[in-house]
Order: C-alpha cells, then sequence, then structure tokens
C-alpha cells in the first residue's frame, strides 16, 4: 500500500511470522504501550519507536515469538490438570514450563534464540532477583526458570541476574538434579512428571508426584474438576508469557513463603483472633456486631504497616482523564460490549423483579386515616358515618441498603475481564438505582509498577529491612453512594485505559471501602469485591515475607465476616476466593461475571 509504513510492514511481518511458528493461521498481533500478553489467540508485543531501533525491534521480536512458540507447545488443560495447588510450587511448577517451551520451540533457530533473549533480558530488568542482596529476596520461580534454562539450552542466564542466582545456585544444586528435565523436553506430560519430582525434592510440595498410571484425559477430569477450578487462576496470564504474567506469578509464589512457618498460625479457624482482640468462644463470636455500635468499636489491629503513606492517593475517576476521553472510552466500551448488553441488562430486569416482588405493597387496613380503600366504598355508602375505612401502605425494610462495588484494578484483569467487571457495575447501578437501592463503584490499583516514589525514598533510608508495603496505592472512586446513575456512567470507562491497571493490595482497599459504608447512614450495608486473584505487589513482597500481602488480606476479611455489620461477599474470575471469602463464588469464564453478580446480589437480597 501506498501509505505503508515501516512500521506497519514490520507489524505484518512479526505476525505471519507468529502464525507460521504457532501454526495457526487465526493469530492476530498488536502492538501496546503497555506490559506485552496473550489472550488465547491475540497478542500484544510492546511497540518499537517509528525509526525502528534494533534493540526494540528484538524485543517486539523476542516476545512474539515466545507467545507464539507458547500456542504450538503448551498444553493448557494438561497444564492446569496437573499444576500443584500451592503458590510458590505452582509458580515454579509455572516457570519451568515456560523455560521448556522457549528450549524446545528455539532448538535449530539461532535467531529465535537470540530473539528470546532479548525479551528475557527486557524481563529481568525489573525482577527482583537483579537486586536481590539475600538468598531470602531471590524469587525461586525466576531463579529455577534460570536453571532449567541453563540446562535444556546450555545458555547461561543473563550478567543481570547472575548474582542474585548464585545466592541460591548451591542451595538448589544441593537438593535435586536439574538436568533429568532435558530427557523429557518434547513431551509435556512427561516433564511435569519430573517437575513434580523437583518439587518434592525442593520440599515445595509433599506427595504430590503425578501417578505413572495416569492419562490425559477421561475419568481423571471428571475427577479434577474443582481442583482445576481452585487452580486456574494464573492460566491465561501464563499463556501470556513472560510480561505481565510473570509479575503475577512472582507474586503469588512469593505469598507463600512463609507459609510452612505460618501457616497454622494465620489458619481460617483462627480468624477471630488475628485482630488482638478478645475472641469469643462457639458459633456467637462470629455473629455481626449490632449496627448502633460506635465506630471507634470496628476498627481493626494489624501487624502490618506502610512505609510511607506519604505518596498514596483516592482519587475520582475524573481527575485521572479529562471528560472528553473518559467519553470516548466510555464509546469504546459500549462498542466492546455490545453483545453482552442484552443478556446481563436482560439479567438485571431479573434482578429487578425480585427486588420489587419484594416491594410488592403492604398495608394495613381498617385505619382512621389514610388512603381511602376502594374496597370499602360500599361500607362508606351504605354506613357514611363508619369510621376504619382507609388503608396505610407499609415500608420496605431493604429499601435503607447501599451496596459497594469494588473492583480489582490489577494489570491481570486487563482485557476482556476488566471490561465485563465495567459494563456489569453500570447495569448494576442503573438497576439499583431504580429499585431506591444507593451503589458506589470504587477500584484499586497502585500508581506504579514495581515500587514507585515509596520505594525510592525507601532505597535512599538505606534499605531497612521489613519495611511493610513498599508501593504507591491508588484508590480510584468511579461512582460515589448519593451520585445519580446518569452523571457517574462516563466514569467507569476509565477502566480500559491503557496503563492505568498495575498491581493490586486488596486488603488496604477492603478497609477503604469498608470505612466509607461505615460512614454511610444506611442500616444495611453490602461490599461486593470483584477480583482475579491474591493480593500482588512485587515490590513488597520482594523486602517482606513472601504472605505479607495475602496473610493482611486474610485478617482484614476475618475481621470484617466476624466483627463488622458490613455483608461481605466476593466474586473470584478464573481464581478460587473461596479460600479468603466465606460467602464467595468462582467463575472460570469472564462472560459469566454478569450473570453471577446479579445472582449474588439477588441470594443477598432475599436473604431475610
Amino acid at each position: 500500500m501506498a501509505n505503508e509504513t515501516p512500521l506497519d510492514r514490520f507489524k505484518a511481518v512479526l505476525a505471519g511470522t507468529a502464525r507460521a511458528l504457532a501454526e495457526e493461521p487465526e493469530v492476530e498481533l498488536a502492538f501496546t504501550a503497555d506490559a506485552p500478553t496473550q489472550s488465547g489467540k491475540h497478542i500484544k508485543v510492546p511497540m518499537p519507536a517509528r525509526t525502528l531501533p534494533p534493540e526494540q525491534v528484538a524485543e517486539a521480536r523476542g516476545f512474539s515469538d515466545g507467545f507464539a512458540l507458547r500456542l504450538k507447545h503448551h498444553d493448557g488443560a494438561l497444564h492446569l490438570r496437573h499444576a500443584p495447588a500451592e503458590a510458590v510450587a505452582r509458580a515454579v511448577f509455572d516457570a519451568v514450563e515456560g523455560a521448556r517451551v522457549e528450549a524446545l520451540g528455539s532448538r535449530g533457530y539461532a535467531g529465535i534464540a537470540d530473539n528470546l533473549g532479548h525479551a528475557l533480558d527486557v524481563r529481568l530488568r525489573s525482577d527482583p532477583i537483579t537486586r536481590a542482596r539475600t538468598l531470602e529476596e531471590v524469587p525461586l520461580a525466576t531463579a529455577l526458570s534460570l536453571l532449567v534454562r541453563e540446562q535444556l539450552t546450555g545458555q547461561a542466564a543473563p550478567a543481570a541476574a547472575a548474582p542474585g542466582l548464585a545466592l541460591v545456585r548451591d542451595w538448589i544444586d544441593a537438593r535435586t538434579d536439574l538436568s533429568s528435565l532435558a530427557l523429557a523436553l518434547d513431551d509435556q506430560r512427561a516433564f511435569q512428571s519430573l517437575a513434580m519430582k523437583m518439587l518434592e525434592e525442593l520440599e515445595l510440595v509433599e506427595g504430590e508426584a503425578l501417578p505413572e498410571n495416569a492419562d490425559d484425559g477421561g475419568s481423571e477430569d471428571e475427577g479434577t474438576d474443582e481442583q482445576q477450578q481452585d487452580e486456574g487462576e494464573e492460566d491465561e496470564e501464563q499463556d501470556g508469557g513472560q510480561g505481565e504474567g510473570e509479575v503475577d506469578a512472582r507474586g503469588e509464589a512469593q505469598e507463600s513463603d512463609s507459609d510452612e512457618g505460618e501457616g497454622e498460625e494465620f489458619g481460617d479457624e483462627s480468624m477471630d483472633d488475628l485482630d488482638g482482640q478478645p475472641g469469643d468462644d462457639g458459633e456467637e463470636g462470629m455473629q455481626p456486631v449490632r449496627p448502633n455500635r460506635p465506630n471507634s468499636d470496628f476498627m481493626p489491629q494489624f501487624e502490618y504497616k506502610p512505609w510511607t503513606t506519604q505518596f498514596d492517593e483516592v482519587v475520582a475517576a475524573t481527575d485521572l482523564c479529562d471528560s472528553d476521553e473518559l467519553a470516548r472510552l466510555r464509546g469504546y466500551l459500549d462498542q466492546q460490549l455490545a453483545h453482552l448488553q442484552s443478556a446481563v441488562s436482560k439479567l438485571a430486569n431479573r434482578l429487578q423483579r425480585r427486588l420489587m416482588a419484594q416491594q410488592s405493597r403492604s398495608w394495613d387496613f381498617d385505619q382512621d386515616e389514610g388512603m381511602l380503600d376502594a374496597a370499602r366504598l360500599a361500607r362508606v355508602v351504605v354506613t357514611p358515618g363508619q369510621s376504619l375505612s382507609y388503608k396505610i401502605e407499609r415500608e420496605t425494610d431493604f429499601r435503607d441498603t447501599v451496596v459497594t462495588l469494588l473492583i480489582d484494578n490489577s494489570g491481570s484483569m486487563r482485557g476482556r475481564p476488566i471490561g465485563i467487571a465495567a459494563i456489569s457495575a453500570d447495569i448494576l447501578a442503573r438497576t439499583l438505582e431504580r429499585c431506591g437501592v444507593k451503589t458506589e463503584i470504587l477500584g484499586f490499583t497502585t500508581r506504579a509498577w514495581k515500587g514507585g516514589q515509596a520505594r525510592e525514598t525507601w532505597l535512599a533510608a538505606g534499605r531497612p529491612p521489613q519495611p511493610g508495603r513498599l508501593n504507591d496505592i491508588r484508590h480510584i472512586v468511579y461512582k460515589k453512594a448519593d451520585e445519580p446513575w446518569r452523571r457517574a456512567r462516563t466514569n467507569l470507562g476509565l477502566m480500559m485505559r491503557e496503563g492505568l491497571l498495575k498491581e493490586n493490595i486488596d486488603g488496604e482497599a477492603l478497609l477503604w471501602a469498608h470505612a466509607r459504608l461505615m460512614a454511610r447512614p444506611e442500616e444495611r450495608r453490602i461490599l461486593m469485591v470483584i477480583s482475579d486473584g491474591a493480593p500482588v505487589d512485587d515490590s513488597t513482597l520482594s523486602v517482606n515475607s513472601g504472605s505479607y500481602l495475602e496473610r493482611h488480606l486474610r485478617q482484614v476479611i476475618g475481621w470484617i465476616e466476624g466483627k463488622s455489620p458490613v455483608e461481605l461477599v466476593a466474586i473470584g474470575i478464573g481464581h478460587d476466593v473461596t479460600r479468603y471469602y466465606a460467602r464467595a463464588v468462582t467463575i472460570m469464564d469472564a462472560e459469566q461475571l454478569g450473570g453471577t453478580i446479579i445472582e449474588q446480589l439477588a441470594a443477598l437480597f432475599d436473604t431475610p
């Protein structure tokens, strides 16, 4: 084409190469200014400058080749079926599988190997292994993936990771022999068995080695469906290769670094006492307190702290984006999800009918005053002096209700999940407003990847140990409870903005949303959390215990569910949130989100 630019031609060549490598003619490739990702056959790679600098071209090629090779050589269903449940073990299992795919795909192709090497260098720039100073700071998933890569390809780890790798190399070599993995490079099933044996030798799992007679389908699928659902939270991100997906994998890996030492201490059985307040005996200790108790009674005390709150922000959606761009993003959201509008609207109408049924008029008859009772007209005519011919409508209880939707705005929600969450929140706000129920829509993320200004101040202070939360949190108000839906609907388009979605610190977000609910005058308060995973902030997890954020989240949830009048419900997208929340549901397909939210809210309102 006459108007085709060099960048357009490069994109066309890159897409054609990806289709050829993946042997998938339907692969689509696009450029992005954000983290490279893959969702199914849709690939997004870093966009080089118009002048096509060689380094940026190699980077785009590396991510494209990696995603294409994963499509060709990786069986996602098989991987999910046999992945371990523990977070650390799961992250290592995913990382070594990625090393296998890249080693297999680059075998005999020096150009592909070079491209993958460039992509690895880019990923390691922000990996904690490059700044680790002690063995505890080294992410085990990254270290093992590099050591497995050495065994499978003979290529040494990049220089940036060498010091961190040296901290754990002897420890790993003393416990397991990685050379056996090269014997099963072409067989994912056999490679999984060897990988599970490696995890056992490293004491990351107990007795989870794959049975030798296990097949890859049939009854095994039926027997492990529930486990697949529980453990499938990272498949889409791992399909996305080693961009943003590895951030989440490392985060989840580090969440449970100290599970062996702390797991029992923070088990579900002790949630009552985690906040330092005296726990009640028996079932009565889990009953909600009366709503008329002073707010000071609800202030929790947790062993959790931020390094600094100086750079945190609570910001309105309109302050992050001008009105014209918000309108454009809202239009983009409506366009992308037009085919879901009718389905979600039907579900919303079902919710409205259910709520309105509870509002069906209830009357007190034979009253001295009020509205004239038409059924008593004969009495009025026959006996005009007869009183008690009026009726009074009773008030409905659930009108005095406020619902807060707290939406995870982390990078792993990018794409269809965040779009479905946005449109579902829109429909819910509109429906509940019709029914007289006020709705607040909030979001939570961080201001930066891998830290931000908080981390810079910590580095400047000489890296004090155990600094606590080490990132700048960003809490977003999309719609206030008292704000009409029509005025706030364009704000939800902000979720579609490139670069908004980063990392997620769930515990503090829950406390923030809870505090806003407690300040409301309504008697009944409902908090619904929409998330796709456990809390992940790489900067925090790299310098604290691996379960630091997850432990805080469990404490906050236990406190809200056991001691607060706020009703808490959660919906997990591809992630088993039932291990955190008592009232929760997990969905594996983002398109189920709209209906699931409706059903969960309807069930709440059906509860006496």
